[in-house]
């Protein structure tokens, strides 16, 4: 089944999903320092069928659609307002808080997270218009290394 990539681009690190849009779900979140998208998204289009790009409008939007010139599909630009912010919320979503945490102040949790892959999360989710799941395999990592 052919997949999409969303990118929430940003100067220093960028947020990706990769997801397979008629299934709903996520297989990979991760966050990708800007200097390595290209040849990430690359390495991804060699191994998935990659139906097409979206990427958010927002800061360093213009110079990732660049980069990815060799993608000869669709790059689609959308809007991103507010997906950081509202990154927080469907954090919780994801990942529930259970037992004597739920007494804690939820951002206690969430300050050393980066949500740059939940803001690409949501950017697909405002596109397609319906919510995602994650795959039970899926590789959510806040950082690529």
């Amino acid at each position: 089944m052919p997949r999409v990539i969303t990118i929430d681009p940003g100067k220093s690190k960028c947020g990706l999903v990769l997801a397979e849009i008629s299934e709903k779900k996520v297989y990979k979140a991760i966050i990708v320092k800007t200097e390595l998208i290209d040849s990430y998204v690359r390495n991804l289009i060699n191994a998935e069928d990659i139906l097409q790009i979206i990427i958010g409008n927002g800061t360093n939007s213009k110079q990732i659609r660049e980069k990815l010139y060799f993608f000869k599909k669709k790059i689609i630009t959308f809007e991103e307002k507010n997906t950081t912010f509202r990154a927080k919320s469907r954090y919780f979503e994801l990942f529930p808080i259970s037992g004597l945490k739920f007494l804690m102040p939820r951002e206690v949790f969430i300050l050393n997270k980066n949500l740059d892959a939940i803001s690409a999360l949501i950017i697909l989710e405002d596109y397609c218009k319906m919510k995602f799941t994650l795959n039970q395999n899926i590789e959510f990592k806040t950082w690529l290394k």
